[in-house]
């Protein structure tokens, strides 16, 4: 698909698992990424052109979420599960590589917690005292923890070569799900919260990207690229991609949602970074991107 001259589109949309229902909440002008869903179940958090923004899913407004210094905001956000403050990946005007904050959920000056860059947050634990990132350190993506207040220096919980990414904690705290290319492809993997019991948790010929649990633990669904469209280790945008849904022992997989690039409908990179179920784990939100001339 070409989609040269042609206008973007942003798409927030949500799908119910129960009656297979995709609703369109609302098309932006702006590129838009990575929504979140609130727990009391109000709300979405997505971030765009270097902010973080609330979408009230009663009026279909949004608002912008102050971040003090950090005006480069990417979309590897998460929100706590008490609903009172979130995690968030940026840089800022001064440095622009990504670290790992903390800002109260109605905005305010962040917290820096990692000291070292890049760093992308994919995860906060459910008691709220971790939180789980990707990290580049001496050339190689791997997956670490650190305490959410950033009172002691960061643990390593994967060594092997080659990217690992979206590290995601179980609504337990038992497990962390992430994605790892290590396989040679990119699969969907499940760790203990520690680190071990490193354990494969998908093996088709697709490469699976950010695994997302549902809050009652049951589902995970993630974004699936084709293979031989995308490098194992890329999930760029703008590609025909599928969110795929399993069950959490692995068994099960179905696809939800396929694109059609026939119809200028593209995803990928920004449709489902981050977990975007809803607190009920009936529904998840997610963006697509359509082309129109």
């Amino acid at each position: 698909m070409d989609i040269t001259n042609k206008k973007m589109l942003s798409v927030l949309q949500t799908y119910d698992v129960q009656t297979g229902e995709r609703k369109v909440l609302k098309k932006f002008d702006e590129h838009i990424e990575a929504p979140n869903w609130s727990a009391d179940g109000a709300y979405l958090v997505y971030n765009s052109q270097g902010h973080i923004f609330r979408y009230d899913l009663g009026t279909g407004e949004s608002t912008l979420i102050p971040t003090g210094v950090c005006t480069r905001c990417n979309n590897d956000h998460v929100l706590s599960k008490d609903g009172k403050w979130m995690a968030i990946s940026a840089g800022t005007d001064e440095d622009g590589w990504s670290k790992v904050w903390t800002v109260p959920m109605q905005g305010g000056e962040p917290k820096q917690i990692t000291p070292l860059k890049p760093s992308y947050l994919h995860g906060i634990s459910p008691d709220g005292s971790t939180l789980a990132y990707c990290a580049d350190r001496n050339g190689n993506f791997d997956v670490y923890t650190m305490p959410a207040d950033g009172s002691a220096p960061e643990t390593r919980l994967t060594t092997a070569e080659g990217l690992d990414d979206g590290p995601e904690y179980s609504p337990c705290g038992n497990y962390i799900w992430f994605n790892s290319v290590r396989s040679g492809l990119m699969q969907a993997w499940r760790m203990k919260a520690d680190g071990t019991c490193q354990t494969q948790m998908t093996f088709d010929e697709a490469n699976n990207w950010f695994p997302h649990i549902s809050p009652d633990g049951k589902r995970v669904v993630f974004v699936s690229y084709y293979v031989g469209d995308v490098a194992p280790g890329d999930h760029p945008a703008n590609k025909n991609i599928r969110i795929r849904m399993m069950n959490a022992d692995g068994s099960d997989v179905t696809t939800l949602i396929a694109t059609d690039p026939a119809k200028g409908e593209l995803g990928g990179q920004g449709t489902m970074n981050v977990n975007s179920w809803a607190p009920d784990s009936k529904k998840f939100a997610f963006v697509t991107y359509e082309f129109v001339d």
